[in-house]
């Protein structure tokens, strides 16, 4: 159902006419499962049609994990208040990149027309790495020092954050072999990169701002073992 919603989302967004769109224009409301994937098979929005165990399926679908990680991050921090409203914003426009993000994904670099190409092309200038390293910034402008392992916590906003952070670096290793191949743009997994950068101190950010402690890493102290009781001799 994903494939087939995000690829009705890809071409409205391009301007292209297609069997999804012109059903949606032409009989109103569409029906959400079209049965085109019941053979195990899904379409790239090149049209191509590949298993849906596909390396790119792969990159997708953790792509789209992502997005629903930093929205459930996002309605925690609406909970926690004004003290992240700031953060609230960024996510959205987050979670709509990664829109792009997907469209890139889907239309692979190596095989696609030109004009898909340019209409998915993402982030050619750095543009959005440069705004994700800017909230960064200023965020760690209030931030203490980070002197020692954290895990995640912090309160739920927090600890949601942390969690968005771990799907984006698992995105992340899904789309290099990907852009090593140059079938995705390689500022794709540099934007991921540095996304994952953004989420941890997001995290931090949230709890500073809840007033909640971080918990600190400490290694686990060695059971002790006891010393069996000596036999006495006969």
């Amino acid at each position: 159902m994903f494939s087939n919603a995000f690829r009705s989302t890809v071409q409205l967004r391009a301007g292209a006419c297609s069997f999804s769109t012109s059903r949606l224009l032409l009989a109103g409301r569409p029906k959400i499962y079209t049965k085109t994937g019941d053979k195990g098979t899904s379409a790239l929005f090149t049209g191509e049609r590949r298993p849906k165990d596909d390396v790119v399926f792969d990159a997708l679908g953790t792509n789209d994990e992502l997005s629903s990680s930093i929205g459930l991050a996002r309605e925690f921090c609406l909970d926690q208040g004004d003290g992240v409203k700031g953060i609230v914003g960024q996510l959205e426009q987050i979670q709509c990149l990664l829109q792009d993000v997907g469209s890139n994904i889907a239309t692979p670099r190596d095989s696609a027309t030109a004009p898909r190409l340019a209409r998915t092309e993402f982030d050619a200038d750095g543009q959005h790495v440069e705004d994700l390293e800017t909230w960064i910034d200023a965020m760690d402008q209030e931030l203490p020092p980070l002197t020692s392992f954290i895990l995640p916590s912090g309160g739920k906003a927090a600890a949601a954050l942390h969690v968005a952070r771990s799907v984006s670096r698992r995105t992340e290793r899904m789309v290099v072999p990907l852009a090593q191949e140059q079938r995705v743009d390689r500022s794709v997994a540099i934007y991921l990169n540095r996304l994952s950068d953004y989420l941890f101190t997001c995290g931090r950010f949230a709890a500073m701002k809840a007033g909640r402690q971080e918990v600190v890493y400490k290694k686990p102290r060695a059971p002790r073992v006891k010393k069996a009781a000596a036999i006495p001799e006969e």
